[in-house]
């Protein structure tokens, strides 16, 4: 009786191991270059932007009077975000072997420019930028979007 106890105690903990491991966020992408005040909100936590931070799907990035931030994601899409930006990174996900995936991020405020990677290039739709007023659906190309205040 014990015995069962303790293998079932140890199954279940494995359990809860593998589970938690598969949830482990994945990396979509890296800060490349930033000036302060810049930070990205993550599970309620504001951690400090710098060069080299990892940024993950759901980040949000916000940068405050003369801030900036350049991020290049893992399909080599490159984000610039001017002074007073605040941008949602809702969804990632990318398959290198088959260079496909899909990209949605929200420019709440402010300015982002956009160099789309491979993921525009591969699949034209596959990436999209929000505002409040339009959805942009991006086929491969560069641009800019300015979002005023409300």
């Amino acid at each position: 009786m014990r015995l069962a106890v303790l293998a079932s105690t140890a199954l279940a903990f494995l359990a809860f191991a593998v589970t938690a491991h598969a949830a482990d966020p994945v990396v979509i992408g890296q800060v490349k270059t930033v000036t302060a005040p810049t930070h990205i909100e993550r599970d309620g936590d504001s951690l400090a932007a710098a060069v080299g931070s990892a940024v993950y799907q759901s980040d949000v990035i916000v940068t405050g009077a003369g801030g900036s931030v350049g991020i290049t994601f893992k399909d080599n899409s490159l984000f610039s975000a001017g002074p007073d930006s605040r941008i949602a990174l809702e969804q990632f996900r990318f398959d290198s072997s088959k260079m496909s995936g899909n990209f949605l991020a929200s420019v709440e405020k402010g300015t982002l420019s956009v160099d789309s990677g491979d993921i525009a290039r591969g699949s034209p739709d596959a990436m999209k930028i929000k505002t409040p007023s339009a959805i942009l659906a991006v086929r491969g190309t560069a641009f800019l979007i300015k979002v005023g205040e409300n």
